[in-house]
């Protein structure tokens, strides 16, 4: 595994933990509303277990990036980096909200398009 490669999956990771954060902490804060869009503080708590359950599964994504790195697996990198890409593509498109897309499928992307090009 290449010290690039290797660096934007710890990017990857890093960054769905940090959803992980957001979703299962502070969703119904001011930062968790505003990085969500959330209408109101009362859609976060009516949603707050849906969030949470969402993070989890970042948390999964976040755990399964890191552990390829530690265990140098590059097909469990692809793996999970297809995972986030997908995840990225039907949360921008079920949401409509085409930063998600942005935000979560673009760094994944780059960081296959460099495992296999470079």
């Amino acid at each position: 595994m290449s010290l690039l490669f290797s660096i934007l999956v710890l990017f990857v990771a890093l960054e769905h933990l940090y959803f992980l954060v957001l979703e299962m902490f502070f969703w119904t804060q001011p930062k968790g509303i505003k990085a969500f869009g959330l209408k109101d503080k009362a859609f976060a708590q009516e949603t707050k277990v849906l969030a949470a359950n969402q993070g989890l599964y970042n948390g999964f994504l976040s755990a399964g990036l890191l552990w390829s790195v530690i265990s140098n697996n590059t097909d469990n990198s692809l793996f999970f980096l297809y995972c986030v890409i997908v995840a990225g593509i039907y949360g921008a498109y079920s949401t409509k909200k085409i930063r998600l897309f942005y935000f979560q499928s673009i760094p994944a992307i780059f960081a296959v398009i460099i495992y296999y090009f470079i």
